[in-house]
């Protein structure tokens, strides 16, 4: 299939763009690969360290040596780098994943140890709270301690465990700084299906009006996130596993089977020997060489085509420059038109994650974008078979784990084929203007809300917005603009908090949209939301400048977002400095003062928020 002249045209403008900082890149990861096995290199102290507590069998495999002679040849050791704690429900599940993975290895004449483990923290549980201003960074203190538990330079192929919103970023990034490692990611799946999203955001609105109290609403929540599993909403997390698929760094079809299927275990064991048959001497493929330009082209082209979370315009940004390429905001947009949204998955829809595995899943999405020339097919993947085997469904059978085609879709309300699509366009939207650059999830919300148009209403707190909400002060049409809520300000959270007042006064009938430098989640939708506003307000970005009554037009459809005074009324108009107040209180408490460097160094969210550029 001839490849999307709109796919071809962004890949070679990010080829040539980040050629300067790839072949850099490429360079440190081949001198990397040249050396000898740490466990060969290293002096015999430090080998003793490194293998001290691994039983006496995996000790002389690792080592390569035992008491009498030298045992040929030497043995891989796999690095697990783990994100499970049991407080989160989808990482719970990987308590027991390394004993699955040490005993394939084993059997194999491999061996693995857990490198280290990285923090988890979950957005659901830290929504509207000062925790969730450490949320975005937590992606790079998870990259930081992937790099740590890589540091120890004992390994020759990693599996990386985990699943949800900053976390796979997290280890993408630091999997890519040690991109001489073959490496395989391993997820969990999602939770089997409870109280359904619409249930449950009506709930919310309910609430939020004082029709129905805490307990009506946490019976509700706990229906609805109930067992271990990620949310079955395509937010963040469950985006994350699409991504991945479409990079070709799963098992093929991993990503969207339930913890309890017995499948889970064996695609588990399965990952070990995918693993295995990359390291150096074999099949030797290095993350740092499979994720490539094109590779990151076809994560965004499956980021589109299945309406997926609006936070991957910022992570998925970092993740590219950790393997030193470079994209921005024009190239999903340039993506964005030309690839069709092939799925409706809550909040794009009404189904969840299940009913799409169950409708193709991933396997189906890129079966027919890469038939209609979409994505890049002639890609390293994880597997031999390259992309293509990533457009199949996994089974047991006898025992034995076996892929079988997709075929068509098994429900057209769900997954649709290339000629049939949801949106002849993807389902996010580039919006720039005199307000700066941001994004929207076009997908989510209804055709005739994609552009509004009214007074607007500021805020310096999402608090404030929903005092405002409370005492009636926003029954009216309205855009309501909340600042300083950037990676320099406060580290950039999510307001998802917002979403069921704004979407109670959208059923008054009200024009309502948001705009903001900060964050919604990617179980957001509904409300037309210009998000991730750059530059920031504390960056002195132009939402600095707007007062209450400035007249805002949002339009997804144009991709534009402007305040419209005249334009010398705009220029001469000073930009008003973040509150005192807030400048006192933000970083203070709940651990936020140990980020101060990164609110400090951050780049903006179109760079990828990055702390460590």
């Amino acid at each position: 299939m001839t490849l999307h002249p709109n796919v071809a045209a962004v890949t070679a403008r990010i080829i040539e763009r980040s050629r300067p900082t790839r072949q850099a890149y490429l360079q440190q990861v081949d001198a990397a690969a040249r050396q000898d096995p740490g466990a060969q290199r290293l002096g015999c102290a430090n080998v003793a360290h490194a293998f001290a507590a691994m039983p006496q069998a995996d000790k002389d495999r690792a080592t390569a040596l035992d008491k009498i002679k030298v045992v040929a040849p030497r043995a891989p050791n796999i690095a697990i780098v783990n994100a499970y704690n049991d407080m989160l429900s989808a990482h719970a599940p990987l308590q027991h994943y390394p004993d699955l993975i040490k005993d394939e290895a084993r059997q194999w004449g491999a061996t693995a140890q857990v490198a280290g483990g990285v923090p988890a923290m979950c957005d659901g549980v830290t929504q509207g709270t000062p925790g969730m201003e450490l949320s975005l960074f937590s992606r790079d203190v998870i990259a930081m301690a992937t790099a740590v538990s890589l540091s120890h330079d004992v390994f020759d192929a990693a599996l990386m465990l985990g699943v949800c919103d900053k976390i796979v970023p997290g280890l993408l990034i630091g999997a890519l700084h040690f991109g001489h490692l073959p490496t395989v990611f391993v997820p969990a799946g999602p939770m089997t299906s409870g109280l359904s999203n619409n249930e449950k955001s009506k709930v919310r609105e309910q609430a939020a009006q004082g029709l129905v109290g805490r307990a009506e609403l946490l019976e509700a929540e706990s229906k609805a996130y109930h067992g271990e599993g990620t949310c079955t909403f395509y937010g963040t997390a469950n985006s994350n596993q699409m991504l991945l698929e479409a990079m070709g760094l799963h098992v093929p079809g991993t990503a969207f089977i339930n913890p309890g299927q017995g499948v889970r275990a064996e695609l588990t064991r399965e990952a070990a020997r995918t693993v295995l048959a990359l390291v150096k001497g074999q099949n030797f493929t290095p993350i740092g060489r499979l994720v490539d330009e094109r590779s990151i082209v076809n994560a965004m082209v499956a980021l589109l085509a299945t309406g997926g979370s609006t936070n991957h315009l910022i992570h998925w940004v970092a993740v590219a420059r950790a393997a030193g390429i470079v994209i921005d905001w024009d190239d999903f947009s340039a993506l964005s038109d030309a690839v069709p949204l092939l799925s409706r998955v809550y909040p794009n829809g009404t189904a969840d994650v299940n009913q799409f595995q169950a409708a193709g899943g991933p396997g189906y999405v890129i079966r027919e974008l890469l038939d209609a020339g979409l994505m890049h097919g002639d890609v390293l993947t994880v597997r031999p078979g390259g992309l293509r085997e990533f457009t199949r469904i996994p089974t047991l059978h006898n025992g034995q784990l076996v892929w079988h085609e997709t075929g068509p879709s098994r429900d057209e309300s769900v997954v649709r084929p290339a000629d049939n699509p949801f949106s002849a366009t993807g389902g996010l939207k580039l919006l720039q203007g005199n307000l700066g650059r941001s994004v929207i999830k076009v997908s989510a919300v209804p055709e005739h809300l994609h552009t509004i148009e009214a007074p607007a209403r500021v805020f310096d707190s999402q608090e404030a917005l929903q005092q405002a909400f409370k005492a009636g002060e926003l029954d009216r049409d309205v855009v309501c603009v909340v600042r300083w809520q950037g990676p320099q300000a406060n580290g950039i959270p999510e307001l998802h908090k917002l979403t069921p007042p704004l979407a109670v006064l959208q059923g008054k009938g009200f024009k309502v949209a948001l705009v903001t430098d900060g964050r919604m989640s990617g179980a957001s939708g509904k409300v037309p939301a210009a998000i991730h506003v750059s530059p920031e307000a504390a960056a002195g970005g132009p939402l600095a400048k707007v007062q209450d009554g400035d007249l805002i037009r949002l339009d997804g459809i144009a991709g534009t977002l402007q305040v419209l005074v005249s334009e010398a009324q705009w220029l001469a108009r000073p930009i008003a400095p973040m509150p005192t107040s807030l400048r006192e209180s933000n970083g203070v408490g709940m651990g936020r003062e140990l980020f101060a460097h990164m609110r400090r160094n951050t780049l903006q969210a179109e760079q990828g928020a990055c702390s460590w550029l």
